[in-house]
């Protein structure tokens, strides 16, 4: 008998002991440290003592200026016209409406460069408006690079985004408050100042610290539309002082001061974030009682009408761009493929590097959370994977160039170089989207697992890979779509033999070949959708809503 439950006993206590529960985090961890605190050394030893004496410089303190002066009023721009949009949405009920919220989620995921083509089809020298402006008589000028273009594209892509989250704050009022405020007859103003100004007050804090470090690290828009040394942001005097004057000494301390300030961005703008409302509210249309007030009507004509002018043009432009009848020979460029080829590639390398990481973090963290009631110890681990928001894509590529200089050819490693600031710039979206599933399959299969003995190799295939498959999909498609719009390590890193799709559509607007920049971007944008959709369907399954 004793023989008989000696074994039991054993089997009922050896599946609790897991000693390697450390082990995937902790490689996971060593390498994101090894990848982020090594070029940050290499950036202090080769600055110095520079940043001290930068602002000495007139130039340098003008960039400086111009960086957060941008940004001040980009985020001026995307409220002040976000907030009319959302008003006038929360108000008006038209054919379209739904299709229109929709189109300005795409403003999150489409990238940059893409958006920049669209907007110079319209707004550049040879666009749609300049040329409207032309047939009628005018000079429009070069309006859109420098300060003006800067804008333009700030608001292009933060208004949507503002005027969705300050919509739904809006529709969270409760229903019986709109019906208070009908039965008070309450105008337009009353319901603004009383009703929704206390929801978007609340809200603006956020929204703005957000948009304002967005557009203060905005590095492709700038690049691609400043126009010169007047309009100059931080992280593109980075870029210029590495690889135009190779000044190693004023990049390193350039990027330090940029690292610095976007570290104390990201922490105002987390103490300045708030929780979305969790009211539940109707789905059905609330009888406003403004609606059909005198002069509501127009005011909301008027602030879609400016909305929706500066937001669909591009968006057009992007598909009409496909009917040019030049685009068949521009699509036959080898060089095209080539770069189509490279920018693949490096996506896949991306997003498998970023997903692995992000897993391996989540797979010793919860076991902390969730086994052991350690919540500090987990959020610590998974703050080793978030660290990297405060380390914008162009500063970590400095420091990885200044780090391996010494030792080989950087540009012979540019490839793996863009792959690995790829992976670790995805790595923050892959803990975000991964880290509830993971949670959620400890809680409801650990016990069950440890009863019959799955563990290991053989628990990570029978019960984790099948359950978590959506989810590391979703993670590994998110981190190749934005290693495919990526601009700012292959701007670092790229040469004759490694052009990607966004390096080779940067090169082509520069240039004003419109042509070929249209074929680009088609192939672009054709990869980023069919690549999500397959990496979506092909690894989570098809039945994704059952």
């Amino acid at each position: 008998m004793a023989a008989s439950r000696h074994p039991v006993s054993r089997h009922a206590v050896k599946p609790q002991a897991r000693p390697l529960w450390w082990l995937p985090g902790s490689a996971a961890t060593a390498v994101i440290l090894l990848l982020s605190l090594g070029p940050l050394v290499a950036l202090l030893w080769q600055a110095g003592t520079l940043p001290s004496t930068l602002l000495a410089d007139p130039y340098l303190r003008h960039v400086l200026g111009f960086s957060l002066g941008q940004a001040l009023l980009s985020t001026l721009l995307s409220l002040g016209l976000a907030i009319p949009v959302a008003r006038a949405l929360a108000r008006r009920r038209f054919r379209g409406r739904r299709l229109l919220l929709k189109l300005f989620g795409l403003s999150l995921v489409l990238p940059v460069i893409i958006a920049i083509f669209g907007i110079v089809a319209v707004h550049g020298s040879q666009g749609w408006l300049p040329h409207a402006l032309r047939s009628l008589g005018l000079d429009p000028g070069n309006y859109l690079y420098g300060l003006f273009g800067i804008l333009l594209a700030h608001v292009f892509f933060n208004m949507p985004l503002a005027a969705r989250l300050i919509l739904q704050g809006i529709e969270s009022i409760p229903e019986s408050s709109w019906r208070l405020a009908s039965q008070l007859g309450m105008r337009s103003s009353h319901i603004f100042r009383l009703l929704e100004w206390p929801i978007i007050r609340g809200l603006l804090p956020g929204l703005a610290s957000l948009i304002f470090m967005l557009c203060f690290t905005s590095f492709t828009t700038v690049l691609a539309l400043g126009g010169g040394p007047k309009s100059t942001t931080l992280e593109v005097a980075v870029y210029q002082a590495l690889r135009f004057d190779f000044d190693l000494a004023t990049a390193g301390g350039l990027a330090l001061v940029q690292l610095l300030l976007t570290a104390g961005l990201l922490l105002l703008q987390h103490k300045l974030q708030t929780s979305p409302s969790s009211r539940l509210t109707s789905r059905r249309p609330c009888l406003r009682p403004d609606r059909q007030q005198p002069g509501t009507q127009w005011v909301d004509i008027v602030a879609l009408s400016l909305g929706l002018a500066i937001f669909l043009p591009p968006l057009l432009a992007i598909v009409i761009a496909g009917f040019n009848p030049g685009l068949l020979t521009a699509l036959g460029s080898p060089q095209l493929w080539r770069a189509g080829g490279q920018s693949l590639g490096i996506a896949l390398a991306a997003g498998s590097l970023a997903t692995l990481l992000g897993a391996s973090l989540l797979l010793t963290s919860r076991h902390l959370r969730v086994r052991d009631r350690k919540r500090r110890a987990a959020a610590l681990w998974e703050a080793s994977g978030s660290m990297i928001l405060m380390i914008p894509a162009v500063v970590l590529s400095t420091g990885l160039f200044i780090l391996f200089m010494p030792f080989t050819d950087v540009f012979a490693l540019g490839p793996w170089l863009v792959v690995l600031v790829n992976a670790l710039m995805a790595l923050p979206y892959v803990l975000r989207t991964l880290s509830a599933p993971m949670q959620l399959v400890v809680r409801q299969y650990d016990r069950l697992a440890d009863s019959l003995g799955v563990r290991g190799l053989q628990r990570l295939r029978l019960v984790e890979l099948p359950l978590l498959r959506r989810p590391l999909a979703l993670a590994m498609a998110l981190s190749m779509i934005l290693s495919l719009g990526d601009l700012g390590a292959i701007a670092m890193f790229g040469s004759q033999a490694l052009t990607t799709l966004p390096w080779l559509l940067y090169q082509q607007l520069g240039s004003y070949r419109l042509t070929d920049a249209a074929a680009t971007a088609l192939l672009l944008l054709t990869l980023c959708f069919s690549l999500f959709w397959l990496v979506e369907r092909g690894l989570g399954g098809k039945n994704l809503d059952a």
